[in-house]
């Protein structure tokens, strides 16, 4: 459960540089050198996310989590989109902000409960 709180913590740290990149940067030119960046940048994001995944729905299947499995599905799915959203900057503002915030929402009560708080 510890390595799950650590990976629910980056990913939750992460969320917040992805929404100050999303707010201070322009929309990119999408060619084939800024594609390429991307997916350099965000592959072990993506990994962790999977890992994340599979260790929260774990969590759920061994009942230390009261959050139910289509949430951490959606949590991800959300994730992945504001990593993608973050760098192409093609959605708008308050759809961004309504999936962090979401995502928040799920990561921190992922932790409070594996923290014994519920």
């Amino acid at each position: 459960m510890t390595n799950l709180i650590t990976i629910t913590k980056e990913l939750s740290n992460y969320l917040d540089t992805l929404k100050r990149m999303f707010e201070q940067s322009e929309k990119p030119k999408a060619d084939k050198e800024f594609f390429q960046f991307v997916k350099k940048e965000t592959v072990p994001y993506f990994d962790l996310l999977e890992k994340w995944e599979f260790q929260a729905l774990q969590a759920i299947r061994e009942r230390k989590s009261t959050l139910h499995s289509q949430q951490i599905t959606s949590t991800k799915e959300n994730m992945e989109s504001l990593i993608l959203h973050s760098y192409y900057i093609d959605v708008r503002k308050r759809n961004y902000m309504e999936m962090n915030k979401s995502c928040h929402y799920i990561f921190n009560q992922l932790i409070k409960e594996s923290q014994g708080e519920k």
